[in-house]
């Protein structure tokens, strides 16, 4: 892990994550805007495009170009004819496609590839944050002349939240920023892609004509190799799992109901230091949820734990079935199948 994603001193034992009230400054938001570990090493020659899905290669191609690590190859012409109609390079591109097809892969790839002196990587819920403990002004003049702004899982369910990113992108843009963003489409949704991109692009309407979208297909990878429900322990399983992980590592033991009434009093913009230092995060009679609220910042939650690949042990209801019904049919189900598919490769990790 790097220094930048505030890694703790490695330690073993039991903590308990309602007992843990974090703290994070501008200076640390800033600092961990980099790649998650996973993504550390991540290259276009490391993603692995599938031939099943041809979209994903052009896309890599595209991104390749974007980033300054190729170019077309030129075209042969007659002494006549006319010079081919050159079309201008977008400052922006936008990744369309369902959940694990490997967008965050290429958007840390760009990060790597690119040539810049000054660029940042971050979730869209860590850029707001920064944004609300800067201030507006002061988040404009500290990305003023970055090269490149990555923002993954760009969010398009909270008005406020997708006025403030695009205003700051805005204002970025003509100074010769360059952006790369991503967001997810439910699995198997009519018309997945062109809705989406289309969603995208009316959300941040006055910003839409500065990306390119590219569409990636494919199947997700989560899945491929897991049998399509997130594993559930019984009393002993679990507690021998948590004391097995203790021995070699920092592990937390929270009862899912407490975890979820203290998520309430953490901003999330700090749930990356509850977890900070953690090997396993174990999870005790998980309930379906049926309150919205609890929901979104679960989903919060596990985003940061799928970034820093912390495996979860956990009871009760499987994980896969903690959103109930009516929210996965609801305007947030592109965020909850998202969460489910990391909880289940986190219970198999």
């Amino acid at each position: 892990m790097t220094g930048a994603r505030m890694a703790a001193a490695v330690t073993t034992g039991v903590i308990h994550l309602t007992d843990r009230t974090p703290d994070v400054s501008g200076a640390d938001m800033v600092a961990a805007l980099v790649p998650p570990p996973q993504f550390d090493g991540a290259t276009f020659e490391t993603y692995r495009a599938d031939d099943a899905y041809p979209s994903q290669r052009a896309a890599k191609e595209k991104l390749i170009a974007f980033s300054g690590g190729g170019a077309a190859a030129p075209v042969r012409r007659g002494l006549f004819s006319k010079a081919p109609k050159i079309e201008p390079t977008k400052p922006g591109v936008y990744l369309d496609g369902g959940f694990g097809v490997g967008k965050t892969h290429l958007l840390a790839s760009i990060y790597h590839a690119m040539p810049a002196r000054r660029k940042y990587f971050g979730s869209f819920i860590e850029y707001t944050a920064l944004v609300g403990a800067l201030g507006y002004q002061k988040a404009v003049e500290l990305f003023r002349g970055a090269d490149l702004l990555c923002i993954d899982e760009f969010e398009l369910d909270d008005p406020g939240d997708t006025m403030v990113m695009t205003r700051l992108l805005g204002e970025l843009v003509p100074g010769g920023t360059r952006l790369a963003a991503t967001s997810n489409t439910p699995p198997n949704a009519l018309g997945e892609g062109r809705f989406a991109a289309q969603d995208f692009l009316r959300e941040i309407n006055a910003m839409s004509a500065s990306f390119e979208t590219l569409r990636i297909d494919g199947v997700d990878f989560r899945q491929r190799a897991l049998d399509g429900h997130a594993v559930v322990l019984d009393d002993e399983a679990y507690t021998v799992a948590i004391a097995d992980a203790a021995a070699s590592g920092l592990v937390s033991d929270d009862a899912f109901g407490d975890l979820v009434a203290h998520l309430a009093r953490v901003h999330p913009s700090r749930y990356i230091r509850l977890i900070d230092g953690l090997a396993t995060i174990g999870l005790r009679d998980v309930v379906t949820l049926e309150d919205q609220s609890a929901a979104l910042r679960l989903v919060a939650f596990v985003d940061r734990a799928y970034d820093a690949q912390v495996p979860i042990r956990a009871t009760g209801v499987a994980l896969d079935r903690v959103f109930g019904e009516d929210m996965l049919g609801g305007g947030y189900r592109k965020k909850y199948l998202r969460a489910i598919s990391r909880l289940n490769a986190l219970t198999h990790s």
